[in-house]
């Protein structure tokens, strides 16, 4: 994970997770990624003992580091916030060894590699807007002709940051391309902008491919466009819809497939648009507004816990 004195104690769903884990008298192990490391085809790492509690002005203890190889773990969850960069991907690999031993990890190495959290939407082309992923500006320039109204977003971004959106006649398309784009060297997405963002960006959890009941819908503040809780937006929860529980049919058994056993899936109007698969979030908004204990649900969840 993060540093663990960067998360917030009002809100992470990490630390609901670690509460949950510390109530059950799981033996916690705290790692970084600069922890990990690869010796003779064996993964190891600095592990300190992580004890946790509910009190804001000192809600976590860590012991001294000492060395263990990460087979002898019997669950490792992966925690790590984006970016998603090469030294993550690294990351997973050294985890893959530890899983090759019989290691539970949450969510699984190799689909945290293979699926983009922009790009995976692409898999449910029936249940998504229509999308573009391209480099080139007239395939592009066409889509937004096409669409007239637009969303453009990098692949690796998180929390609305550098997202676009464009309406037909807008003077900035070839400003937004030339940014995100890198001058046509990376790829980008372009979606058709649903209006029903206004009544907010609905993140749904999924367990091991099952949707929680409610969803944290994040309406957007005055004045802006975007549905993330880090631009400012309100969340609130909504009990699921006959289509949100259509859309967790459609993805979910994959879900299970490919070992992704928590997922936070993005849902506005009738449509899927982003799949969060590195370190889902909301947890702690659906618990307090509807008094719920996802994390709880979560461990339960795990046959060998």
């Amino acid at each position: 994970m993060d540093p663990i004195s960067t998360l917030h104690y009002k809100k992470d769903s990490t630390l609901a997770l670690l509460w949950e884990a510390g109530d059950r008298g799981f033996e916690i192990h705290y790692f970084e990624q600069k922890d990990l490391f690869i010796h003779r085809g064996k993964a190891f790492g600095q592990s300190r003992l992580l004890k946790v509690s509910r009190d804001p002005a000192s809600w976590f203890e860590l012991s001294e580091s000492s060395l263990i190889e990460l087979s002898s773990l019997d669950i490792i969850l992966m925690r790590k916030d984006p970016p998603f960069d090469i030294e993550y991907i690294y990351t997973t690999c050294i985890l893959e060894l530890a899983e090759m031993l019989g290691v539970r990890i949450i969510n699984k190495p190799q689909s945290l590699r293979d699926f983009n959290e922009k790009l995976f939407t692409t898999w449910f082309p029936d249940i998504s807007p229509p999308t573009l992923v391209t480099r080139d500006s007239q395939l592009l320039k066409d889509f937004f002709h096409e669409q007239k109204d637009i969303v453009c977003k990098p692949l690796e971004g998180m929390g609305g940051l550098s997202v676009f959106h464009l309406i037909e006649g807008d003077e900035n398309f070839s400003v937004v391309w030339e940014i995100l784009s890198n001058q046509g060297t990376r790829y980008i997405m372009a979606q058709q902008y649903i209006p029903d963002i206004v009544d907010g960006d609905k993140r749904i959890l999924l367990i091991n491919g099952e949707p929680i009941p409610y969803a944290l819908a994040r309406v957007p503040s005055p004045g802006e466009f975007r549905g993330n809780l880090a631009r400012g937006a309100k969340g609130v929860a909504k009990p699921l819809s006959q289509r949100d529980r259509e859309i967790c049919d459609r993805v979910g058994p994959l879900f299970r497939e490919k070992g992704l056993f928590f997922v936070g899936i993005d849902v506005i109007g009738d449509y899927l648009t982003e799949i969060n698969i590195t370190s889902p979030t909301c947890i702690r908004e659906l618990d307090e507004q509807c008094h719920l204990n996802i994390a709880k649900t979560f461990w339960d969840a795990i046959p060998c816990v």
